[in-house]
């Protein structure tokens, strides 16, 4: 018989067991601990090492009122959670990942990444029918399907080809990607991804899917651009049949500050000066949102586009009598 195996499977699984309990309350005194473990209070000082050792900052304290309490740390150790607590952060971050709070969805997704790794099987269905029931009367950003958002970004995680229907050019077509990131902007959601059907780097709008899926397949990541710029170029002028690029003479701080992301993206240049690159269907409307910007500034392209500028100049001119 291997009775070393069972004596450290036992030690652990106490040691797991006060962890629980110092998470449950403020302070507990050492015979509270020794009975609820059921052991010696000398051996609820060994464990109390054990986590220490481990990370966690288990702080003592002597006379009345004292005891063992979990204290902050200078690292964030790992929590435990029961069922029902495990289904409350889900819940909430699904809820977080969809929010208009600048930066908080990002985060949201990364740790429900991190959860849905360990979250048990036979809690699933009670966070899907929770997040069904959660909704927002904040309008800001574009709603998504919280499943599928956590499908693509599993896929991601994991590195495998996921799939989904999309529609393009009038049609919804099926769609096969190797995702790579899942970006927010202030209003949506969106996914870098390589189109295997297109042979080329896309964006998607996760709330234009349906049918998203994850696939067996396993890929072999590519080198990936930045997503965010990417993203960010593609929402604001590629997706546009006309582009346009100025030199604006204020610095790029101030320039973002007045210009949407969606709109625009707005580089550093020397000088205290910035390039903005935007994209429309008329280009008169992107060299009038410019204008209205209150800077100086000059068209780099197209050539055509600075030509416009002066005859409108010549009508504001003589319109100003």
């Amino acid at each position: 018989m291997d009775l070393t195996g069972d004596v450290e499977r036992g030690t652990t699984e106490r040691v797991l067991t006060l962890l629980g309990l110092l998470q449950q309350r403020p302070v507990w005194t050492g015979p509270e601990l020794a009975g609820r473990l059921g052991v010696t209070a000398r051996t609820v000082r060994r464990d109390v090492e054990r986590l220490r050792a481990l990370g966690y900052p288990v702080q003592a304290s002597q006379g009345v009122g004292g005891g063992y309490q979990l204290g902050p740390g200078q690292d964030m150790p790992p929590l435990l959670l029961d069922d029902a607590e495990a289904i409350a952060t889900a819940v909430s971050l699904l809820a977080g990942a969809g929010g208009a709070v600048a930066g908080a969805g990002e985060a949201a997704l990364r740790a429900l990444s991190k959860l849905d790794r360990v979250l048990p099987t036979r809690l699933r269905g009670e966070v899907r029918a929770l997040a069904d029931s959660v909704v927002s009367f904040d309008g800001g950003r574009t709603p998504v399907d919280a499943e599928a958002l956590l499908i693509l970004a599993r896929a991601c995680r994991d590195e495998v080809e996921a799939g989904f229907a999309y529609p393009s050019h009038g049609e919804v077509r099926g769609r096969r990607v190797e995702p790579y990131r899942l970006v927010a902007s202030d209003r949506r959601w969106y996914l870098l991804a390589y189109d295997l059907d297109r042979d080329g780097w896309r964006s998607f709008r996760v709330d234009r899917m349906t049918e998203v899926a994850a696939r067996a397949w396993r890929f072999r990541p590519r080198p990936v651009p930045d997503a965010a710029t990417y993203v960010q170029e593609g929402v604001a002028s590629r997706v546009y049949p006309h582009q346009a690029r100025f030199l604006v003479h204020a610095p790029a701080e101030l320039v973002r500050t007045q210009i949407p992301a969606a709109a625009a993206v707005v580089r550093p240049r020397e000088d205290n000066r910035c390039e903005v690159l935007s994209g429309g269907a008329n280009l008169d409307a992107v060299l009038m949102h410019v204008l209205l910007l209150g800077h100086d500034f000059q068209v780099l392209d197209p050539p055509e586009l600075g030509q416009r500028a002066r005859e409108l100049a010549e009508r504001l001119r003589a319109a100003s009598g």
